[in-house]
């Protein structure tokens, strides 16, 4: 199922909270979800893109899903970097490549924004993110040079692909 990925502006702060919620109940963070600061801090980045961008899968003009990427730099990692922070499919809508559409999404718009690294860590309480394929994206001599890095469990195992030289 093929969903429609729309760029998250302010206008859209409320519909992720209420994602970001139901995302605290199956999956909750290892800090507290205090909405005060959460409000601030998603509202700096959906207004200022040096910091990162935010998805929102759309459904007909249902939201269902949501991405938030975040950009670093780091020497090691060779230049700028991202980090899927956040992945949500709503539970109604699991198991039907919407997450595999998300992650697709993520490594498009790392190349776009000329990271070099993507990374995903998941957590062993996550047990389906450990299966995740390696990326599926040829090398591109047209985009940026990214490499991949799905990371599981804390750097246990890791499984991609370099695109770097």
């Amino acid at each position: 199922m093929a969903i429609r990925l729309t760029q998250a502006t302010l206008v859209d702060l409320e519909t992720l909270f209420e994602m970001m919620r139901h995302m605290q109940e199956v999956d909750p963070w290892s800090e507290p979800f205090y909405e005060p600061t959460l409000r601030a801090n998603l509202t700096e980045l959906l207004a200022n893109p040096v910091y990162g961008i935010v998805y929102i899968g759309l459904e007909q003009s249902l939201p269902i899903a949501y991405l938030v990427i975040c950009f670093d730099y780091s020497l090691e990692f060779r230049g700028k970097g991202a980090w899927i922070d956040e992945l949500f499919v709503e539970a109604a809508h699991r198991g039907k490549g919407i997450g595999t559409q998300l992650l697709d999404q993520a490594e498009a718009a790392s190349r776009e924004h000329h990271a070099k690294f993507l990374h995903l860590e998941s957590h062993p309480r996550q047990p389906r993110r450990r299966t995740l394929p390696p990326p599926r994206l040829p090398r591109s001599p047209a985009l940026p040079d990214v490499q991949t890095s799905r990371q599981v469990t804390s750097a246990v195992q890791i499984r991609g692909r370099s695109c770097l030289p």
